[in-house]
């Protein structure tokens, strides 16, 4: 069979997003699309809410990291970058106290991106600067692909390691171990084609969450070094309606999952959860693909099952 290839364009933005704040941030904002930007940058944006008034000013975008908490500011240039800009997203940092800044552009001066790389190698480890070029392609006459282009952004490792000063030792090689168990674990999923939605990057901590299709449960995957445990949950920090859907389709979910879970309502608090279990070392290496095909396999059922019952 003859095949031919066919060409890839790069479309202008403004033949897509005409006005900046009307078209493009409005269009970020919807949860689809800036699921594209959390998977792309590997944090979970939650809490979006454009236009956010911070004194004087409006922000484009705020949000928040659903792993930390911290807060998130996202602004949006449709041009090349310039001082102005730069100036704004400092002000806006400050005036919000963010510690995860986005600027998103149609493209780069080389001397705001040495700018960017010099505040996110001399400042706080709290802080953490991306710079993003926005692109918009298309193949053959395909709708218009949009793909956000990292141009910077933070030493997530050398800043792990500044959060770790001052820390015991042993704390220390216990967080280092987590960042590089989370690190493999995303490459056994590239290289074993999962279905997940694996986007944000490894943390030297004892989780890594998961998106599965709604903003109020994600699933949460854990290890303990204490107590030599690993563990998949369905994770709902807020809804109680959610949890109790979820329960009143115990029995067929769980005729449908190989595995055994355990329910945890969790009386009196906000979240709660539902959890498989098993005994783990992450101490020792030679075992790590064996817990990552379970992690990965354990994940994929419980997004594929849950997520009939959205």
């Amino acid at each position: 069979m003859t095949q031919t290839l066919a060409t890839l364009k790069k479309i202008d933005l403004r033949s897509f997003w005409s006005h900046e704040a009307l078209d493009f941030t409005q269009w970020l904002s919807k949860e689809e699309n800036i699921q594209l930007l959390s998977d792309e940058i590997g944090i979970s944006l939650i809490d979006v809410r454009p236009e956010e008034a911070i004194g004087r000013y409006n922000v484009d975008l705020v949000a928040i990291d659903e792993d930390s908490g911290k807060k998130i500011i996202i602004e949006n240039q449709l041009e090349y970058t310039d001082h102005k800009h730069l100036g704004q997203i400092i002000t806006y940092a400050s005036g919000y106290n963010a510690s995860i800044i986005i600027w998103i552009v149609k493209d780069v001066r080389e001397e705001h991106q040495k700018a960017i790389e010099w505040l996110n190698n001399n400042t706080s480890s709290n802080l953490s600067f991306f710079l993003i070029r926005m692109e918009l392609w298309q193949i053959g006459d395909s709708p218009y692909a949009p793909k956000f282009h990292i141009v910077v952004e933070p030493n997530d490792w050398a800043k792990e390691i500044q959060q770790s000063h001052g820390e015991s030792k042993e704390l220390t090689e216990t967080k280092l171990t987590q960042l590089e168990f989370w690190q493999q674990f995303i490459d056994y999923t590239k290289e074993h084609n999962t279905s997940l939605r694996i986007g944000r990057k490894a943390r030297a901590q004892h989780w890594y969450n998961i998106s599965f299709g709604t903003s109020d449960a994600h699933i949460s995957l854990t290890v303990s070094t204490r107590e030599n445990l690993m563990a998949c949950s369905i994770y709902i920090p807020k809804s109680q309606e959610l949890y109790q859907k979820f329960e009143s389709s115990r029995e067929l979910i769980q005729s449908n999952i190989d595995i055994d879970l355990e329910w945890m309502a969790l009386d009196g608090k906000l979240a709660s959860r539902i959890k498989a279990e098993r005994a783990a070392d992450i101490g020792d290496e030679e075992k790590w693909p064996e817990y990552f095909s379970w992690l990965m396999k354990t994940a994929e059922q419980m997004a594929k099952e849950f997520g009939k019952h959205l």
